[in-house]
């Protein structure tokens, strides 16, 4: 069930630099407002040809630690985290120009996107937005994980993680997803990751821009960083969750996630995409 808003671009150009969270390499991000229609599109500017790549479920290609969006010979990787803040910023229509295939890290959450979009401006185009209300059920199973979604009026996320670290456990949240409540709740929370896994991932090619700063990391005794949430994690995940399901641009749904990642936010989003392409 398709209903319809406004469509919605940022007012003017603006640009943050700093450095990718796993490339490590230096990025200049230039956010530009879009035409009606346009939808979010990355434009690799560092490469011959400043190559296209839409943000849409067809076109995730990897969700190694991060979502990997590839098309027209090109990629870019990491965009979880700006895709969660132009989702609840409504943004429809943008272009995203990189000088490099990774968004700068920032501090790790979605704030500092969030807060870039504000500072733009966000302007209500003359076009209707289609928000896609679901109609039936979703879901993808392996094992005790899985991911749901369901119809709701509304866009509501419940997340259960279990973690065997002493100092995470179990833990879950369950949130009206709003503008207000993630602004609150949600856009400073940042990525998780163990002391004894970071060799092995920089060892990868992973984790080079990471940091204490950026990155909640968590010893075998305790925590290195400094936590801005108690339960940074779980907030982080729905961070994640909502960034990955905005490939499929608005929706209203009630989304259920146990012990879940970006695969089964993938998974999830292209067979929603294929159900709606099916029904069109």
């Amino acid at each position: 069930m398709i209903e319809a808003a406004k469509q919605h671009t940022i007012c003017k150009e603006i640009s943050y630099t700093g450095i990718g969270l796993h490339s490590g390499k230096d990025v200049v991000m230039t956010l530009k407002p879009a035409a009606i229609n346009t939808g979010i599109v990355f434009v690799r500017t560092d490469l011959p040809a400043r190559p296209t790549i839409k943000a849409v479920p067809e076109n995730v290609s990897s969700t190694v630690r991060a979502t990997t969006l590839s098309e027209n010979g090109a990629e870019v990787f990491t965009v979880e985290h700006l895709m969660s803040a132009l989702s609840m910023q409504a943004i429809d229509n943008i272009i995203i120009e990189m000088s490099s295939p990774e968004p700068p890290v920032a501090d790790g959450s979605a704030k500092v996107f969030f807060d870039l979009i504000e500072e733009a401006g966000i302007q209500e185009q003359e076009a209707e937005r289609k928000i896609y209300a679901v109609d039936r059920v979703f879901s993808v199973y392996d094992g005790d994980k899985y991911i749901i979604v369901a119809p709701y009026d509304g866009y509501r996320m419940s997340f259960t993680s279990i973690n065997k670290h002493p100092m995470l456990g179990t833990q879950y949240m369950d949130l009206l997803l709003t503008k207000e409540s993630f602004a609150k709740e949600i856009d400073s929370a940042r990525t998780v990751a163990f002391e004894e896994e970071i060799a092995y991932l920089q060892k990868n090619g992973l984790g080079l821009g990471g940091s204490l700063e950026n990155v909640v990391v968590f010893g075998k005794e305790g925590i290195l960083s400094v936590p801005r949430f108690d339960n940074e994690l779980i907030r982080h995940k729905i961070l994640d969750a909502v960034g990955d399901l905005y490939l499929l641009g608005p929706i209203k749904a009630h989304v259920i996630c146990v012990c879940t990642g970006h695969a089964y936010n993938a998974q999830i989003a292209k067979q929603i995409q294929a159900y709606r392409k099916q029904e069109a």
